[in-house]
């Protein structure tokens, strides 16, 4: 079985293969003893993936070299990295796409993004010749794409950028090629988040969402409050399991769906 591990303070779970619940409880515990020394709050997090497809063009290849991408949103800037190697859009069309990049990003209205190319790298293959593929000066900033979407702290979405080859790709006059890029961006979520409040805060309890063989732990803040982001969407049980005297609480069939956060409200725990 695989467990994940996810600390609220952090917003990232971490995946540990192999050990028993008692072990998870464990290093849960030594996480929240960090996260309580962490003065103050930090701004929410989305995590956040690019994809990129392509509408089809007629020539033999395309490569594409992607140097980084910058991402607006009313929360903050985030600049991800893409380390990959020039890749051949042409090969992901017809419902394929590739993953260029991943990291959390501030949550908030999703406004802008920016793709940066390399100056080296981005090549057009015509029957069987290359052709070195610059763009304009205008767009040496990169291509802004701008969007209206809007981030939910927790649940995980997915950028699909839709790569219009066809009218990407301008013949200049001396015959050879320009790269103007024509990006369509899609937006859509692919996870949900849940979370709730275990009282009284003082019982220290650890929370579990567990959904077949998968296991996803967290240790609930001092005020009480657990949050898991990037849930599958699914029914889960959730069990609490605080310190003595108080004793153990099972929920049942707590549905979890795309794009939005399930909260359980307050949950009250007894003692012994």
């Amino acid at each position: 079985m695989e467990t994940i591990i996810t600390i609220p303070a952090f917003q990232k779970p971490f995946r540990i293969t192999g050990l028993k619940k008692l072990a998870l409880i464990c290093l849960t515990c030594l996480a929240g003893a960090f996260s309580s020394c962490k003065d103050g709050g930090s701004s929410t997090l989305t995590p956040f993936s690019i994809r990129m497809t392509d509408a089809p063009g007629a020539y033999d290849a395309l490569y594409l070299s992607i140097k980084e991408i910058h991402v607006s949103t009313s929360d903050g800037e985030s600049t991800i990295a893409v380390d990959a190697a020039p890749f051949d859009i042409l090969r992901f069309r017809m419902g394929k796409d590739t993953l260029i990049a991943s990291q959390d990003i501030p949550s908030g209205k999703l406004q802008e993004i920016r793709l940066v190319l390399n100056d080296t790298g981005n090549e057009l293959i015509v029957d069987g010749e290359s052709y070195e593929l610059k763009t304009p000066s205008g767009q040496s900033s990169g291509v802004k794409l701008k969007v209206n979407e809007d981030l939910t702290e927790g649940v995980a979405y997915t950028m699909t950028l839709d790569f219009d080859a066809a009218k990407s790709i301008v013949r200049t006059g001396n015959g050879k090629y320009i790269l103007k890029p024509v990006i369509r961006a899609i937006p859509q979520a692919v996870s949900g988040a849940l979370t709730g409040t275990v009282s009284p805060a003082i019982s220290n309890p650890k929370v579990f969402a567990i959904r077949g063989v998968d296991t996803v732990g967290a240790v609930a803040d001092a005020n009480g409050r657990f949050f898991f982001p990037g849930l599958a969407e699914g029914t889960y049980q959730v069990d609490v399991e605080p310190e003595s005297p108080f004793q153990p609480l099972t929920i049942d069939n707590v549905e979890v769906t795309r794009s939005s956060v399930k909260d359980l409200g307050i949950i009250i725990i007894t003692p012994l």
